[in-house]
């Protein structure tokens, strides 16, 4: 044990037993530091904003000496979950090596300790299976996996009505559904569904049954970015009836690849209703669907129908089958046209094959030219997007973007949704801080991020928005601690400084009244540094300088009681020049880049920095 290590041992125990019963005033924590810091960094005497505050790092004096001496010497990784535990940070557990196994006819109405479920009704014969909930509304971060449900059964019914609903960041595995089952019937209702930030995996679904009928209904529907995998559904199936109603819709950028539908087939009547519908910004790739089949009837009927915008896939239809009936209905019909490529469609196969609807900005390879029919494809004849008047709002939350004249007393507006839907963390030290190295490589290895995994992902994306260079005239920083945020803010602005955000959430998603408003800088036009969270094991925030800006504070009001509910924070961007013709804004609001000013509210845990008046 190092001397100074021992010092600061000896001396906090030493502290707090004289400051006991005062609440945590020992002067060596790392939130007592932060709170030196900012009288030391900031020139003005305004109250320290207690959200910011309430962010440090919450380790005791000794704790933080303890991380800060492993960091140092690169051994936190075996202390990782006490590590993440004291410091308040984002860390998957691993798998539990013990998991539950039920068997034969039961019901089961909730599982939802967030961990892994081996088997549930192996082999029952005429069995009658029902689960009803699994590891729904887990808001905690965690790994789900569920090895096998309904495996080798006959003749039986068999239903699974939620996984994973409403969930956030989580990683979430499920392997096989009804495999080698004959006859009967098995419902999947919903999977993931609401979810927020999910790294989704199924394995397998009805995967080498016959005579069975199958139906899927909802697959991580009205999700919030991540990643979903389906690898297969119904492959090697025999005179199955198979239904696939909706999978990622009314999704906001997330990516998907769904592997397989149908293969190997033979007799089977096979359904997908939707797929990627009404959604902002995906990336998706299909890749294959009724491959390799003989006999029976495929029919798909929207693909990507009314998105905004992404870049999807769609690699092999109905390939290689024989004496089948292959129809597509609909695919890509976007209201704002984003990247489609459609590479294989009833390639040497034999059956009949129609294809109904084939959207804008798409290309279209590998096309049997005999034997199959299109009844509309419609090509692109400008490189420009064409965004229907009627749709050109669908995908801009009402209130997410306004203009500057709305911010007057007595005005009515819709609030969007500013809740913070990230995992709750906490700061690092910046004693600990200054000891981790700033890399993808490292960063994963110390909190042991397995390739494709959810730390994978959220390390990998960070860090390429933190490494990137800076936009024209962007001056930009990643900060993991409160002192990192409050230097690069005074190395903008100044000394003479403080930082807003919105007081609360209420009027989320609701009307609310305009009353009091107070224009930061007299109204001026002025300069700000806006901080925004990163998905990460602990606290960071993006922050970049963002200059032409008005910065307003406002009192809000229920519209019906006229009572303050919200103390609300708006930023109005006044140069647009250089922001894309399909931000959202302008979708809002109609007009273009440079035309008109873009204002909108702080979202909670977001934060401005600005001159102190």
């Amino acid at each position: 044990m190092s001397n100074l290590f021992l010092f600061i041992l000896l001396l906090s125990s030493s502290l707090n037993v004289v400051f006991s019963g005062g609440g945590d005033k020992n002067p060596f924590t790392p939130k007592a530091y932060v709170l030196r810091y900012w009288d030391k960094a900031i020139q003005n005497t305004l109250p320290k904003p207690s959200f910011l505050v309430s962010k440090a790092s919450p380790l005791t004096a000794v704790e933080a000496a303890k991380y800060a001496k492993l960091a140092a010497t690169n051994s936190l990784t075996a202390r990782l979950p006490e590590f993440c535990s004291a410091a308040h940070l984002l860390c998957f557990p691993d798998i539990a090596p013990n998991l539950s196994k039920r068997d034969k006819s039961q019901s089961f109405t909730g599982y939802d300790d967030g961990q892994n479920f081996t088997s549930y009704g192996i082999g029952g014969a005429g069995s009658q299976n029902d689960f009803k909930n699994y590891s729904n509304g887990f808001f905690n971060p965690g790994v789900n996996e569920f090895r096998s449900y309904s495996r080798s059964s006959g003749g039986g019914s068999e239903t699974f009505t939620g996984y994973g609903e409403g969930n956030n960041v989580v990683e979430e595995r499920f392997n096989t559904y009804g495999k080698l089952s004959g006859g009967g019937t098995g419902k999947f209702t919903e999977y993931a569904t609401d979810s927020n930030v999910p790294n989704l995996q199924f394995s397998s679904y009805g995967e080498e049954t016959g005579g069975r009928q199958e139906s899927f209904s909802k697959y991580s529907d009205d999700g919030n970015a991540g990643d979903q995998t389906f690898s297969n559904y119904g492959k090697n199936s025999a005179g199955a009836v198979s239904e696939f109603d909706s999978y990622g819709n009314n999704s906001n950028v997330a990516s998907s690849t769904f592997s397989s539908y149908g293969g190997q087939g033979a007799g089977e009547n096979e359904t997908f209703t939707n797929y990627g519908i009404n959604e902002n910004v995906p990336e998706e790739n299909f890749k294959n669907y009724g491959s390799g089949t003989t006999g029976g009837t495929q029919t798909f009927a929207n693909y990507r129908d009314q998105a905004n915008v992404g870049d999807t896939s769609f690699t092999s239809y109905d390939k290689e089958s024989n004496n089948g009936t292959a129809t597509f209905s609909n695919y890509g019909q976007s209201f704002n046209e984003g990247t489609d490529t459609f590479k294989g469609y009833a390639q040497n196969s034999t059956g009949s094959a129609g294809f109904k609807e084939y959207g804008v900005n798409t290309t279209f390879k590998e096309y049997r030219k005999d034997g199959a029919s299109f009844s509309s494809y419609t090509k692109s004849t400008s490189s420009s997007a064409h965004v229907s008047g009627s749709l050109n709002k669908k995908w801009v939350e009402p209130g997410k973007f306004f203009r500057e004249s709305m911010l007057k007393e007595g005005t009515i507006m819709p609030m969007p949704d500013i809740k913070d839907k990230m995992p709750k963390r906490s700061f690092l030290p910046r004693s600990v801080l200054t000891k981790l190295p700033f890399s993808t490589s490292e960063l994963k290895r110390i909190f042991k991020a397995s390739d494709e995994s959810s730390m994978d992902k959220m390390i990998k994306d960070s860090m390429g928005e933190c490494t990137r260079a800076p936009s024209a005239g962007e001056t930009k920083r990643c900060v993991g601690s409160v002192e990192d945020m409050i230097d690069f803010a005074t190395s903008v602005l100044g000394r003479d400084i403080t930082v807003r955000s919105t007081e609360n959430v209420n009027g989320a998603k609701k009307n609310v009244m305009v009353s009091k408003v107070k224009g930061i800088n007299g109204g001026k036009v002025t300069k700000s540094v806006s901080c925004h969270q990163s998905l990460f094991p602990y606290l960071l925030y993006y922050c970049h300088s963002v200059p032409n800006v008005r910065v307003y504070e406002a009192d809000l009001l229920d519209p019906n009681t006229k009572t303050k509910i919200n103390h609300g924070v708006a930023i109005c961007h006044l140069d647009t020049t250089a922001w894309s013709p399909t931000h959202g804004a302008f979708l809002a609001l109609g007009s273009g880049p440079g035309k008109i000013e873009v204002c909108h509210w702080i979202f909670e845990n977001d934060m401005t920095w600005t001159i102190a008046n």
